[in-house]
C-alpha cells in the first residue's frame, strides 16, 4: 500500500472548502482579508459541540505575544469557525487533533527544527495522547486549543512557506457538518493540475481523489441495484444462475469487469472479474461467489462514497514526501507493507489488537531488535488475568514459563521467560513510544490463516518475523540466517541495536487505491469512521442496501 502514515490521521480537510472562498478571490492577500464570523454554526449544526468566545483568545494573545501575523491569524481562524474548538471536543482530544500533533513532532524529528518545540505543551500532548480518559479543566482546555491552532500556522508557515496563505490552511478543520454529496461537489470541482499543485497532499490522496471522482459518476447515474442472493447458496466457475446476470452488472458498473454479458453462467471473464473484487475487499481469492462477497458488493455506491471521503480526510494529514525505506502497518487491512526506496520489497500478514485493546495509531522509527525476547506482561494483564489465575492455582507461573520479579502497586510485576511457549515467540521488534506498541512473533500461527485478524492485546503480531529480521539486519554481514536462527533460540534476551533506524508507521485506512491501481475497502473494524461520519456528515452514514440517487441524497 503506496502510503506515508501519521497517527491515526484524521477529520482534517474538505468542510471549509465549502464555506472558505479564499480560492475565488484572484490575487488578494489572504493575510489582508478577515474572515466574517459565520453565525451559523451553532451546537447543531457545528462540526463540534464545544465553543471559545472572543475573550478567551484575546486573553490567549495578551499572555503569549505572538507575532502581529500569526495574532491576526488566530482572531480571524476563530471568529470564522464561530469560536468553535478545533482540537478538542467533549470527549477530549478529537482525532484532528491526534493526527495534527503526531505530523508535527514527526516533522520536528525530521528536519531538526527545534523552533516548533513547546516543552509545556509537549508535556501535555503527551499526557492527553497516552492516556484518553484525561481531561483538562476549562481555562487549561481553553489555552491548549489555542496554542495548538497557533502552532499549527507556525508550523504551516514552515512546512508550506510561500504555497499557502493562512486563510487557505482553514481549509484543513472541519467547521460544520455537511451533506456528503454537497461536499464531494466541492471537492471535485478543483480538477486538473491547478487543484494538484495546490492542495497540500499526497500521492495517496490524489489517487484516492481520482477514484472518488469515479464512484460520483457511478452514484450520478443511480448507483448500482442490490444483488438478490440467498445466503445459503454459492457459486463457482461453471455454474449457471440467473442472480449471476446481476452479478456481473455490478462488477461492470464499477469496472471490475470490462465486457457485461446478460448471460446467467459463470466463465471465466467472470471469474477474474469476482477474484479482483475479492482482492479489493480483502477476501481470499478463490472465485466462489457467497454471501461475503456479495454483502461487500451490495454496500451502495453513495456509502462507498462517504467511505473514501473520510479516508481522504485522514490523508490530508500525511506528509506530502514519503519515507523511501519505510515499514507500514494498515489496520484493518491486516497487512505489514514494507517498502525499500520507495518500492515494495515484500508484505507480511499481522495480528492486531482485538476490540477493546485496539492497537493504537502512530508512527515512529524501529530502533531494535530483541532475539529471545522476555514478555513483561503489562499490569492490565497483570490485573485482569495472570494475578486472579495465581490465586487459584500456585503453580500458574511455573506451568506457563513465567516468573515474579517483585511487586509494584499492590500488584506482581510478570515476566515470561524465553521459550517456545513465550507470548512473544522469539523476537520483537521495538519502535520506542508511549503505548508500549511493537512487533513480535507469535506461538498461535493458526490465527494468521483466518481473514479477520483482530485478536491481540494491542501489540502486532507478524506472521514472518524471522524473515523481519533477516530484512532488517540485511546490510550486516555478521547476521547470517545461522547466526539469526541461533538468536532465535537462546535461553536469554539479545538485543541488536540498528545502524540505520527504519520509520515506522501504523495506520488505519479503509478505503485506499494500492499500487497495482485497484481501489480496496476494508471493515471499519474499530469503529473510527463511524465516529467521524457523525461529526462530518449532518446525516449518519447509510448503512441500508437501497441504492440512493444524487438529486434525492442531495435534497436530504
Amino acid at each position: 500500500m503506496n502510503h506515508f502514515i501519521s497517527r491515526n490521521g484524521l477529520l482534517a480537510v474538505l468542510i471549509l472548502s465549502l464555506l472558505w472562498t479564499s480560492c475565488q478571490q484572484g490575487g488578494e492577500s489572504a493575510r489582508k482579508r478577515f474572515p466574517k464570523r459565520d453565525t451559523t454554526i451553532t451546537k447543531k449544526t457545528a462540526f463540534n459541540e464545544l465553543f471559545l468566545d472572543s475573550a478567551q483568545v484575546e486573553q490567549f494573545i495578551a499572555a503569549t505575544r505572538p507575532d502581529s501575523l500569526i495574532a491576526r491569524d488566530l482572531r480571524g481562524f476563530y471568529n470564522s469557525r464561530n469560536y468553535q474548538y478545533a482540537w478538542f471536543d467533549p470527549k477530549g482530544l478529537n482525532e484532528q487533533g491526534i493526527s495534527f500533533w503526531n505530523l508535527l513532532t514527526s516533522y520536528i524529528s525530521l528536519s531538526k527544527d527545534s523552533t516548533l518545540y513547546d516543552k509545556e505543551l509537549t508535556l501535555r500532548m503527551t499526557d492527553l495522547t497516552t492516556d484518553t480518559s484525561l481531561h483538562l479543566d476549562a481555562r487549561t482546555l481553553a489555552h491548549t486549543d489555542l496554542a495548538l491552532t497557533g502552532l499549527f500556522f507556525r508550523y504551516a508557515q514552515t512546512a508550506y512557506a510561500g504555497k499557502l496563505e493562512p486563510a487557505d490552511l482553514q481549509w484543513f478543520i472541519p467547521r460544520k457538518k455537511v451533506d456528503a454529496l454537497a461536499l464531494l461537489d466541492t471537492l471535485i470541482a478543483r480538477k486538473g493540475s491547478d487543484a494538484e499543485g495546490w492542495e497540500p497532499v499526497n500521492p495517496m490522496y490524489q489517487a484516492l481523489k481520482k477514484k472518488l471522482i469515479q464512484y460520483n459518476g457511478i452514484a450520478e447515474k443511480g448507483g448500482w441495484p442490490a444483488i438478490p442472493f440467498d445466503n445459503k447458496k454459492s457459486y463457482k466457475p461453471g455454474d449457471s444462475a440467473t442472480v449471476l446476470i446481476a452479478v456481473k452488472q455490478r462488477l461492470y458498473l464499477s469496472g471490475d469487469l470490462e465486457q457485461n454479458d446478460s448471460s446467467g453462467s459463470y466463465n471465466s471473464a467472470l471469474e477474474a472479474a469476482v477474484k479482483k473484487a475479492q482482492r479489493s475487499f480483502g477476501l481470499k481469492e478463490d472465485g466462489v461467489i457467497g454471501k461475503t462477497l456479495i454483502a461487500a458488493l451490495n454496500v451502495p455506491a453513495k456509502q462507498r462514497i462517504e467511505q473514501m471521503l473520510i479516508n481522504l480526510e485522514r490523508m490530508r494529514w500525511l506528509p506530502e514526501k514519503q519515507a523511501p525505506d519505510r515499514i507500514v502497518a494498515n489496520i484493518p487491512e491486516f497487512v505489514l507493507h514494507v517498502y525499500e526506496q520507495n518500492r515494495k520489497a515484500f508484505d507480511m500478514n499481522i495480528v492486531v489488537g482485538k476490540e477493546g485493546s485496539s492497537t493504537v495509531i502512530f508512527n515512529d522509527q524501529l530502533k531494535y531488535i530483541v532475539f529471545s525476547p522476555y514478555w513483561n506482561v503489562p499490569r492490565s494483564i497483570v490485573r485482569n488475568e495472570i494475578y486472579p489465575a495465581m490465586k487459584r492455582n500456585p503453580g500458574y507461573l511455573a506451568r506457563h514459563n513465567m516468573e515474579s520479579t517483585g511487586m509494584s502497586g499492590g500488584l506482581p510485576v510478570i515476566r515470561q521467560k524465553p521459550g517456545g511457549n513465550n507470548s512473544l515467540g522469539k523476537v520483537k521488534f521495538l519502535f520506542p513510544n508511549n503505548y508500549n506498541i511493537y512487533f513480535h512473533d507469535t506461538p498461535s500461527k493458526s490465527l494468521f490463516n483466518r481473514d479477520k485478524r483482530a485478536f491481540s492485546h494491542g501489540c502486532i503480531r507478524l506472521a514472518e518475523p524471522e524473515k523481519m529480521a533477516s530484512y532488517l539486519l540485511r546490510n550486516d554481514t555478521a547476521w547470517t540466517p545461522e547466526k539469526i536462527g541461533a538468536a532465535m533460540n537462546l535461553n536469554k534476551e539479545k538485543w541488536v541495536t540498528l545502524k540505520d533506524p527504519v520509520p515506522v508507521f501504523i495506520s488505519y485506512f479503509t478505503a485506499w487505491v494500492d499500487e497495482d491501481g485497484l481501489l480496496n475497502f476494508r471493515d471499519d473494524i474499530y469503529g473510527h469512521d463511524k465516529k467521524m461520519a457523525a461529526q462530518l456528515f449532518i446525516r449518519p452514514a447509510m448503512t441500508d442496501t437501497t441504492a440512493v440517487t444524487r438529486d434525492t441524497a442531495i435534497a436530504r
